[in-house]
């Protein structure tokens, strides 16, 4: 292996200074393991320093050319037909076990482990993006319709409120229905679904599959169309695989929200950012622009700030190419067409003004949104945040006490499994932020993405870190793969063109082997029915427990809120709760208390046998306030001096016995 002097290739380039900076940062932050308990202080430094030594070694090897290895023609032609024979296999594995099991996602990991393959190592000439995109719009479309198709009654939490926000519109024929709730001032979501059960002549559920869920995994051809005006096919479709198979992205697309349109819509915004700045643009291109900002803004709150935080990054993008502060004014021809940065002001000041004008008309609990959330946030700085005050975490003698209850080696595993995907798609993306600040290769739509995600990860990574969450972290992943697909597809093109073979093909092979795999082991990916049950909870109900929780609000009248005594409130497990309040069956109803070894003191509780089970996670709260996975008996939440008035073998709701009375 051959080096250059550090003399003749000019090491104090912007590129070689950020990645010195970078694993300067990555060592600094090393030591804040030992103060707090964290998965991403475990592994950020270190995938950090990774990523910046590997590039730092790239950039002084010679650039000799090297060939990599690739597929023989005869495999490259016959993986397509593999890929669809698997795709085929998954969907009759759900068939016939009737859910997605741990044998589901294996399968559906070899199968994404083909397609990667296909776009890394096939040749130039058997290279056929088209047949790739195809193949990947189609795995999106099984993965995620396979659990639609698997579960009763709706997956996740939240759905289970729009669905009856919906069904309120259409009672009412217009948007008073929902008058009281903030989304009121972005109701898009809803008169979509609304429109779509009127137009189609199907049930709420029926429609919203019909109309979010159809363009979910169409909506990854927008990341495809973006990378394509910045890097070759290849790199495009690469981008394209990485965001199909990012977890969060597949846990929209089964959590049909409005979090799911504004997140189609986002990307919308992002392919039109980059379209404006990467060819010349004429005012239809703006109108699109415009159009897409105001859309994000009429369906879902968390979405339109994380667009303004879009429209952020491009607008210093735009400032730092006008002033120049760091030079960034010779762009390289052969790898970024050089071209005037993009004014963007008008559009910002826009968006701006009009969130706040919306969110100021918006209701939310007594008060406007806007309101609302700014003395929420007043209340995090003031009352809980601090340095390391991690939720997902603790530190002095809280983190002791916890590991003593990690008593299991699959405990400390799974959370390192969980963020797996994540963490090599951060590797990736760090390498492509390196290549895109040099000076020659700098230009506004690259630095869009790059402080696009650099931005994000504050709001999802920094802010957590000193206790603040009222952005609602985990909501911003879906968001921040889309930048991050297209750095890290960049990134891995930068070690392919400038790393020895030997260390370019490892790595290429690490991410055809364990990226799909990881992202689809993760538990966003299998909210339906997790892999790793005692870690995670199930989102998703059988027919015996949809059908007690209409049987129950028969057997009650459903009552309002305001009618229920706080003696009469209902108890059961987390996540079986939201659906009886969510849906109105019992408004008036949390998770259960249940001592370890004890009886819960409530007087009104359901049990549900799912509560007993294995291989279902859910969440009481113990003695000392916290909530975690557990099993319980039936006796210790339906005590034998209750009375049963309800039961169908699955489910039992327990009242006070008259004869104690």
């Amino acid at each position: 292996m051959a080096y250059s002097r550090l003399s003749d290739l000019r090491p104090f380039r912007l590129d070689t200074v950020a990645a010195i900076g970078g694993l300067a940062i990555a060592l600094a932050l090393l030591p804040l393991r030992l103060f707090a308990s964290q998965v991403y202080l475990d592994t950020v430094p270190i995938v950090l320093g990774t990523a910046c030594a590997l590039y730092l070694v790239s950039l002084y090897q010679e650039d000799d050319a090297r060939t990599l290895p690739t597929l023989p023609s005869g495999v490259t032609m016959a993986l397509p037909s593999v890929v669809l024979v698997g795709l085929a296999a998954l969907v009759a594995l759900v068939v016939v076990q009737g859910t997605r099991t741990p044998v589901f996602f294996g399968a559906a990991s070899v199968v994404g482990t083909l397609l990667v393959g296909q776009i890394l190592f096939a040749s130039d000439r058997d290279l056929h993006p088209g047949l790739l995109v195809l193949q990947i719009v189609l795995f999106a479309v099984v993965f995620r319709f396979t659990a639609l198709y698997a579960t009763p009654g709706f997956v996740g939490i939240d759905i289970w409120t729009h669905a009856e926000l919906t069904r309120s519109i259409l009672a009412e024929q217009s948007l008073s229905g929902i008058a009281d709730d903030k989304h009121y001032a972005a109701p898009f979501y809803h008169l979509l679904v609304a429109a779509s059960a009127l137009l189609y002549d199907v049930p709420v559920k029926l429609a919203i599959y019909l109309s979010v869920g159809l363009v979910m995994p169409l909506s990854i051809l927008l990341v495809y169309a973006a990378t394509n005006l910045l890097a070759e096919a290849r790199w495009a479709t690469l981008a394209t695989a990485f965001y199909a198979f990012a977890s969060h992205v597949s846990m929209w697309g089964i959590h049909l929200i409005p979090t799911s349109l504004g997140l189609l819509f986002f990307l919308g915004m992002l392919y039109a950012l980059i379209r404006v700045m990467r060819i010349e643009y004429t005012m239809r291109d703006f109108a699109l622009l415009l159009v897409l900002s105001i859309a994000v803004v009429l369906t879902h709150q968390v979405s339109t700030f994380i667009m303004l935080v879009l429209l952020l990054a491009a607008f210093v993008a735009q400032l730092v190419f006008v002033v120049g502060p760091l030079g960034l004014t010779r762009v390289d021809a052969s790898v970024f067409r050089a071209k005037k940065p993009v004014n963007l002001v008008g559009l910002v000041v826009f968006n701006f003004g009009l969130t706040i004008f919306a969110w100021s008309l918006t209701p939310y609990r007594q008060d406007s949104f806007l309101e609302t959330v700014l003395s929420y946030f007043t209340q995090t700085l003031e009352e809980s945040a601090g340095f390391l005050n991690i939720a997902s975490g603790s530190t002095g003698e809280e983190t002791d006490a916890a590991a003593t209850t990690s008593t299991t080696l699959l405990d400390q595993v799974v959370p390192y499994v969980d963020t797996l995907g994540f963490l090599l798609l951060l590797g990736a993306t760090f390498v492509g932020c390196l290549y895109v600040v040099h000076r020659r290769r700098a230009e506004q739509s690259v630095f869009t993405l790059l402080l696009a995600s650099a931005f994000m990860l504050v709001f999802v990574l920094g802010f957590p870190m000193f206790g603040i969450h009222n952005f609602i972290p985990t909501r911003w992943f879906a968001f921040l793969y889309a930048p991050m697909a297209v750095l890290g597809a960049i990134g891995l093109r930068t070690f392919s063109e400038k790393l020895n073979p030997t260390i370019v093909v490892s790595v290429l092979l690490l991410f055809v082997l364990v990226y799909p795999g990881a992202m689809l082991l993760a538990p966003e990916s299998n909210i339906d029915n997790p892999v790793f049950p005692g870690q995670h909870e199930r989102l998703a109900y059988d027919e015996s427990e949809l059908a007690a929780a209409e049987s129950i609000a028969e057997l009650t009248g459903s009552p309002d809120g305001s009618e229920i005594r706080p003696d009469q409130r209902l108890y059961t497990d987390h996540p079986y709760q939201t659906v009886m309040s969510r849906t109105g069956a019992y408004p008036s109803t949390t998770t259960a208390t249940v001592p370890d070894g004890g009886t819960a003191g409530h007087e009104y509780t359901v049990y549900r046998s799912a509560q007993s089970a294995d291989d279902t996670g859910v969440y009481f709260v113990g003695e000392n306030g916290e909530a975690r996975i557990r099993q319980i008996d039936r006796a210790q939440l339906c005590r034998p001096d209750q009375a049963t008035v309800y039961t169908n073998g699955e489910v039992t709701m327990c009242t006070p016995s008259p004869a104690s009375n």
